[in-house]
């Protein structure tokens, strides 16, 4: 892992580093912003990178086993070991595990808002990266990790990709297809989609398209 001023990160990169500071919990996640005392920590890895497809976001799909978040779209990260120094060690050390990813490969340029993630009760800490040297990953751990989703920008941003989840309680949240069996929803659809729009990458999209919570 390096540190690097905003200046040494790509052009289209630095506006997202410029921000981090008046970001808040509450525009990530408006319905269940701030963890509660009991919540256990844990971090995700946002890195973002240029492959083969140009701007990318690095995704995963969750292991159909796992108890929590099954064959769901998500970052890679986990829950915060006792030896790990910080939200930055947790979720680099998570993606070594998970996808094999070399922590010395990765520029960490900052962090959003500790969120909380309900239905396994974690504080969730999104660290942000910038990959220098991206290349194919496997899935290392398959217990956790079905496979690696390096997923270009323009996909996320595509209007004809963006629609809503709704789960029959009525509640409703950002989602996006990007050509996986189980669409992107959920904790890490909410935190792409708001900061997007708060970055202002968001393209106009048809907010009347839903369909239901994936089963």
């Amino acid at each position: 892992m390096t540190t690097t001023p905003i200046a040494s990160l790509p052009e289209w990169l630095r506006p997202l580093a410029d921000m981090l500071d008046s970001v808040e919990a509450e525009h990530l996640a408006p319905r269940f912003p701030h963890p509660p005392a009991d919540a256990r920590p844990a971090a995700v890895l946002m890195l973002f990178s240029e492959g083969e497809h140009g701007r990318e976001l690095l995704l995963t799909e969750r292991a159909a086993t796992l108890r929590n978040h099954a064959s769901q779209i998500s970052f890679p990260g986990g829950r915060q070991d006792d030896s790990d120094r910080d939200p930055v060690h947790t979720a680099l050390r998570e993606a070594q595990e998970e996808v094999g990813l070399d922590p010395s490969e990765v520029v960490v340029f900052g962090s959003l808002p500790t969120l909380w993630l309900p239905p396994s009760n974690h504080a969730v800490t999104p660290v942000l990266g910038y990959w220098t040297n991206p290349q194919v990953l496997h899935a290392h751990s398959p217990d956790e990790v079905e496979r690696v989703l390096p997923t270009p920008l323009d996909l996320l941003l595509d209007p004809d990709r963006r629609f809503s989840i709704v789960h029959p309680s009525g509640w409703t949240g950002p989602a996006f297809d990007i050509g996986t069996d189980v669409p992107l929803w959920g904790f890490t659809a909410g935190i792409i989609a708001r900061l997007f729009e708060r970055l202002g990458w968001e393209r106009p999209w048809d907010a009347s398209r839903t369909r239901p919570i994936p089963e």
